[in-house]
């Protein structure tokens, strides 16, 4: 009995341990603000001088997203 829960410990240490190495890397912020028709310094720990600028960035990356590549 013991013998398939070792197993299933096992695997899903594995998952564990892909899922980690695989997830997603966070972006180091920007000194100079990621909306492309800005070009001001950022503002503390963010990518953006202000909040309309991270918004029009982020409706860009989504349209972005949303196209096909056909």
């Amino acid at each position: 009995m013991a013998d398939i829960i070792d197993e299933a410990n096992q695997e899903y240490d594995q998952h564990l341990t892909a899922a980690i190495a695989n997830r997603a890397k966070p972006v180091p912020p920007s000194p100079i603000c990621r909306n492309g028709d800005c070009g001001e310094p950022s503002v503390g720990k963010t990518s953006y001088c202000c909040n309309e600028c991270c918004a029009d960035h982020q409706k860009e990356m989504w349209a972005a997203s949303q196209r096909k590549l056909a």
